[in-house]
């Protein structure tokens, strides 16, 4: 049987977060997500979208001329075909990056994709769902995301990342909750926290508006 997926939308645009922000950057939006952060900015998400190909994707991608590509959702580790996907997009020679919740394994990934993880601070409402085990599975090149909505949830992502010594293991960025913790707030407490933490702006969003999810 042809390998498809359920996607939401494939566009080229500037990456907006991660140590990549900045470059040019092709996404593939896969459908569907099993938690409901407070934040959420990606709703649209959740249900729609169209059963593609695996070829039919790749030529998507391969028209925008892009050699980085992020593959994100929703969760696109609910998908199991992702890491045919994965690997495809690797074999041919691109940069590919997967932004996961951080609730579901990465370590059936291909070895030569970069995992952005996400770990759900308190006020999102889902922290429960952080799967710890990912930890062990990080390598220098993955990133780790902070997503931070007040000051609990500052002092909640400091401890975590003592605790699992995250700086040692790859970058760690901090987020701000948009339109609810101000960014210059964030950057004071990061500055202050004493730790190697990357304060990580929304590009998109400074250039297109709070409206604009990547």
């Amino acid at each position: 049987m042809p390998t498809e997926l359920t996607i939401n939308e494939i566009y080229s645009s500037i990456q907006g977060e991660s140590t990549w922000a900045g470059l040019p950057c092709v996404f593939v939006r896969l459908t569907g997500c099993d938690l409901r952060c407070t934040y959420c900015d990606t709703e649209y998400a959740f249900y729609q979208g169209k059963s593609m190909s695996l070829e039919e994707i790749l030529r998507t991608v391969n028209k925008c001329g892009t050699p980085l590509v992020e593959i994100t959702g929703g969760e696109p580790l609910l998908q199991k075909n992702v890491h045919v996907l994965l690997k495809q997009l690797a074999d041919e020679g691109k940069t590919v990056l997967l932004e996961t919740s951080g609730a579901h394994d990465i370590s059936r990934c291909d070895p030569r994709v970069i995992r952005i993880v996400d770990i759900k601070c308190p006020s999102s409402r889902m922290a429960r769902h952080n799967r710890w085990e990912n930890i062990e599975h990080l390598r220098s090149k993955d990133e780790v995301k902070f997503v931070i909505g007040n000051r609990e949830d500052f002092d909640w992502s400091v401890e975590v990342v003592q605790r699992y010594e995250l700086t040692r293991r790859c970058p760690v960025l901090f987020s701000a909750v948009s339109e609810v913790l101000p960014l210059v707030t964030l950057a004071e407490w990061v500055r202050s926290c004493g730790l190697a933490v990357r304060l990580q702006p929304q590009l998109h969003k400074i250039l297109w508006g709070t409206s604009v999810s990547i």
